[in-house]
């Protein structure tokens, strides 16, 4: 399997995997010679979810392994139930690439299925995205790390000096742009007018600017001018930072998601879980497909037709905010707790 994330310029390594690997061979490997030791969980497995693999009757999916380094991409809690139950081999399917691609394609697939990495095992993968594929977009990054692209602006710009402040940058599409910095000269100069006494690095660290970039606002600041640069004649406006953020969703995305959800045991395995998976397929129509029913519903069906969907949007919607709130729970519950219980 010569998957390169790289070279793909997306984020799609998870979806590429997903494609391909239908058709890799499973091999039975020892498990005392597999690693865990660069994953993106910060604390480590979480015991509770290794006990409930450990309680499956049905055989698991195999895991991931790097095969340059024997290191689990995707599946250490998998893993960890197999040694609990006394196993001495597991099914595994090989990852041929670099480690950088190797821990991309762990984030990935890890902040997609099974247990969800926290918001701080988020955000420390970002950052370390961030500071090797500096490069790459906004977007494009969170699409990796299941991070808003907002968020992984904050933490680019909190990185300072450790992540090259580049102008041009990669998006989702694969194509390059540039990346637009009057606004972060506008944020560079409020912050030198605030803090007079700020140093190049607090100024270049608060607006995500380059150190030089960074002395030249300061220096029209002092001088009592704009800090944004005057505008060339018949120079066109540049394109908005990271334009690929704006983009919609792909419109596979959510049958991408439920590919996803169908690999889970803790789901497929169980009513609830299957009557969700269920309900996430009925619902799963591309929007092309809703233009074709909404032409074809008889004319005195409309208005109630009509009704009824905004009442199912309503409740999905009610359902996502749930959704969310939960998992913004279980975030800060998983952030707040010692180590040593979640070990």
């Amino acid at each position: 399997m010569a998957l390169t994330v790289a070279a793909t310029a997306t984020c799609e390594s998870a979806e590429l995997w997903d494609a391909q690997a239908a058709s890799l061979p499973v091999v039975r490997v020892a498990v005392d010679t597999l690693v865990i030791d660069d994953s993106p969980r910060l604390d480590g497995e979480d015991e509770e979810h290794i006990q409930q693999l450990a309680q499956h009757a049905a055989p698991l999916p195999p895991i991931i392994v790097h095969r340059a380094t024997s290191q689990v991409i995707d599946g250490a809690h998998r893993l960890r139930a197999a040694q609990l139950n006394g196993q001495t081999h597991i099914d595994v399917q090989y990852f041929d690439g670099v480690a950088t691609e190797a821990f991309l394609l762990a984030v990935n697939l890890n902040a997609r299925h099974g247990l969800p990495l926290t918001r701080s095992d988020r955000n420390a993968a970002a950052l370390r995205i961030v500071q090797s594929h500096p490069e790459w977009s906004d977007r494009m990054i969170a699409t990796v790390a299941g991070l808003s692209p907002k968020t992984v602006g904050a933490i680019r710009r909190r990185s300072g000096d450790a992540v090259p402040q580049l102008n041009v940058r990669v998006g989702l599409d694969g194509k390059s742009r540039v990346v637009d910095t009057a606004e972060r000269r506008r944020l560079a100069g409020e912050y030198a007018l605030a803090h007079p006494e700020a140093s190049l690095r607090e100024i270049a660290k608060a607006s995500g600017l380059s150190l030089a970039t960074a002395r030249d606002v300061r220096e029209r600041i002092q001088k009592g001018t704009s800090p944004l640069l005057p505008a060339r004649r018949g120079a066109t406006v540049r394109a908005p930072q990271d334009p690929s953020d704006d983009a919609p969703a792909t419109p596979f995305a959510i049958a991408e998601t439920l590919h996803t959800l169908r690999r889970d045991p803790s789901l497929r395995l169980t009513d609830h879980g299957r009557f969700l998976l269920r309900l996430l397929d009925t619902n799963a129509v591309a929007n092309n497909r809703w233009s074709e029913l909404v032409d074809q519903i008889p004319p005195h069906w409309v208005g109630q037709v009509a009704s009824a969907a905004r009442e199912c949007a309503a409740a999905w919607r009610l359902a996502a905010q749930q959704l969310e709130e939960r998992a913004r729970s279980f975030d800060d519950v998983r952030d707040r707790a010692p180590m040593d219980t979640l070990a």
